[in-house]
Order: structure tokens, then C-alpha cells, then sequence
């Protein structure tokens, strides 16, 4: 099964989502930013090179906090979050129109991808 990874980052009780642009299977969504990992790669290696790839900036992925499992367009995938620390924060947005910081029970499941709720209801379990 292939796996997707997801950055959870965390700041002052607040976390960081990005909303991607319109045209893909989840346009329009709200997500923990990551991706699919890609062939040669750890978990680690492709969160820490999606967040290079989508925003131009360097993190230290740290703890894997929770997975899961999530079908997209007829693809069954495992989902691994893991904790992430930004190094820096000169975001350049090249997947996304916008980033925000939300508070995990101001959040709709609605308003996230599918894969994303998963990491959603972790958070609002943890609370």
C-alpha cells in the first residue's frame, strides 16, 4: 500500500494548515501538508522534502504521532503523521493559495481532506 505522510506543527496550541489550490482530488481542502513517499525515501525523508518542494522552507521532522488509512481516487493509502519543527518561516506557496493556524476544535472535518480528519481526530482525542 502506498504510504502518505502528513506534518503536524504546532504553535501555541494552534496548528498549521495549508489550503491547496483548485484542480487536483483535493483542491480546495485544507490540509496538514506532506505527500506521497516516494521510491528510495523514508517517511521522513519525503515530508521533510515536500515541505522544501510546496513552501521553500527546511523543517526537522520529529515523532510520528498517528496513522491510518484513506482511499483517493480508487487508491487505498497508509497514512503516517508525524510531529514537525520549522526551521524557518519565509513561506513561498506553490501548491497552496493560502496558510493559516487553527485551534483543532475550530476546525471542520468538512473543510479538510478526507485523509486529514484522521489527524484531526487525534488531535481532538488528545484535548
Amino acid at each position: 500500500m502506498p504510504i502518505s505522510t502528513a506534518g503536524v506543527v504546532e504553535r501555541n496550541g494552534t496548528y498549521l494548515l495549508a489550503l491547496r489550490k483548485p484542480g487536483t482530488s483535493i483542491g480546495e481542502s485544507w490540509e496538514f501538508p506532506g505527500g506521497k513517499v516516494e521510491e528510495g525515501e523514508t517517511p521522513r525523508q519525503a515530508l521533510a522534502r515536500e515541505y522544501r518542494e510546496e513552501f521553500q522552507i527546511s523543517v526537522r521532522v520529529g515523532d510520528k504521532i498517528c496513522t491510518g488509512e484513506f482511499s483517493n481516487r480508487d487508491v487505498n493509502y497508509t497514512l503516517l503523521a508525524y510531529e514537525v519543527e520549522l526551521l524557518n518561516d519565509d513561506f513561498v506557496l506553490t501548491e497552496h493559495q493560502k496558510i493559516g493556524w487553527f485551534r483543532p476544535e475550530d476546525l471542520k472535518p468538512s473543510d479538510l481532506a478526507r485523509s486529514d480528519r484522521i489527524i484531526l481526530d487525534h488531535l481532538l482525542a488528545g484535548r
